[in-house]
């Protein structure tokens, strides 16, 4: 690359295209200013990678640039056998706040919070704790939205923010001015619930406290929508049939990428073999009625999609708490009259283009009411089974203690084609009995 300087914008547009060895060189090319800004802005796992490519000393200014929640996820981005010599470059306190937090699960709370909050006694006034958070506030504090009031246990007593104080009297005790009702989390909650929490109170930051209820750090906004995004990100990739990819697609290798999604496509192209073995079963049908064969694919499809869309709107409803597993008979009774409706609709629709094609083309003889009455029966009952299969599978999955959006949508596409072909054969074998079989 040039020597000619760059800007932050210039790097983050060309970032993606750019070699491990062009991104540092870019890096290394930017104004200090705009340099904390970009490396800050960057992911953990850029940040990482960008970290290993720098020499000891130089890397060392920049992990200490990190907060103690961002440096601890860093260093869990690297290999085991590299995190020692990247602990040994912080300070001794960030070293211990760092250990503490990879001492947590990744996905709990505990593993999100930051240990650097700003702290109030009780007995303080106004005046003191101003002045006392003043001081606080150069020791680099994640943040200061609030202020939390702590015993000498340190357990939560109440919190301020800074207009209680700035509109309280100076020689009114904090123990007048806090607000005593706190909202907290436990360490260990999973960092989808606390996402939960902050969203449902509106919160900018919220205490964790560990199970003897003394503090232990906050988790702040900017933190949950890393969280979101993380999470949304591996939900939607699992349902388009895939493992949730650990990297940017631009990052993930060649090999990494076939691996991830090969072995979903080899499972539901096993499963789509059913599909097969099922028009076998049935092959004297099709023999006498080749015209079925004409509406397999809408058939299937229709079911497929019924229940593509089920499982969408359950493992939604699950990731935002709106639905939880007791309420599945509820769950099923609604996607059971929702099934019917929506069958209904398509049934009226595919019975209506068997009649105008009959009117313009005759390609379906003598028997075309009959047929399309056939169709209409097979569409509702393979929609209405569909939207069934689609809503309860996530809950069998979550049962057997796995994430609900691995009941990824192609996945229940192929479960019910299978049982799309059957409804309609037997259908046909029913209201086509004595005309074409």
């Amino acid at each position: 690359m040039s020597d000619a300087r760059l800007t932050g914008d210039e790097l983050r547009d060309a970032w993606a295209v750019l070699s491990s060895i062009e991104r540092l060189e870019g890096f290394q090319h930017l104004d200090r200013s705009e340099a904390d800004e970009f490396f800050l802005g960057l992911s953990t796992h850029e940040q990482a990678s960008m970290l290993r490519s720098m020499r000891s000393g130089e890397r060392r200014l920049w992990l200490r640039l990190l907060a103690p929640d961002d440096a601890a996820d860093l260093v869990q981005e690297l290999p085991e056998d590299e995190r020692p010599a990247f602990l040994g470059q912080l300070d001794d306190v960030s070293r211990r706040e760092v250990a503490a937090l990879m001492a947590y699960a990744e996905d709990a709370a505990g593993g999100l919070m930051s240990p650097r909050f700003a702290r109030l006694r009780p007995e303080m006034t106004v005046d003191e704790a101003i002045r006392y958070l003043r001081r606080q506030a150069r020791e680099q504090l994640e943040t200061i939205y609030y202020a939390y009031v702590l015993d000498q246990e340190q357990r939560i007593r109440g919190v301020v923010t800074f207009r209680d104080l700035f509109t309280a009297p100076g020689s009114k005790p904090l123990a007048e001015v806090m607000h005593t009702a706190v909202i907290s989390v436990p360490d260990t909650m999973d960092q989808e619930a606390v996402a939960r929490v902050i969203a449902e109170h509106d919160l900018n930051a919220l205490p964790v406290v560990d199970a003897d209820g003394r503090m232990k750090g906050i988790v702040t906004v900017d933190d949950i929508v890393d969280v979101v995004q993380h999470e949304a990100t591996e939900d939607i990739q699992k349902l388009g049939g895939m493992e949730a990819l650990d990297t940017p697609y631009m990052e993930t290798g060649f090999g990494a990428m076939v691996k991830k999604r090969g072995g979903w496509l080899a499972a539901l192209f096993v499963g789509e073999m059913l599909t097969a073995s099922a028009m076998a079963h049935y092959e004297h049908e099709i023999a006498r009625a080749v015209v079925l064969t004409l509406f397999i694919p809408l058939i299937i499809s229709s079911g497929g999609n019924s229940g593509s869309q089920a499982t969408t709107l359950i493992i939604r409803a699950m990731a935002l708490g709106e639905i939880t597993g007791r309420d599945w008979w509820l769950i099923v009774r609604r996607e059971i009259a929702a099934g019917l409706a929506l069958g209904a609709i398509l049934a009226s629709i595919g019975f209506v283009r068997v009649l105008v094609w009959q009117s313009l083309f005759h390609p379906y003889g003598p028997a075309y009411v009959r047929i399309g009455i056939t169709v209409a029966f097979s569409l509702i009952g393979v929609v209405s089974w569909g939207t069934i299969a689609g809503s309860m599978l996530p809950f069998i999955v979550k049962r057997f203690g796995f994430d609900p959006a691995t009941a990824s949508a192609p996945f229940v596409a192929t479960l019910v084609d299978v049982a799309g072909l059957i409804i309609y054969f037997n259908v046909a074998q029913v209201l086509l009995r004595g005309t074409l079989l």
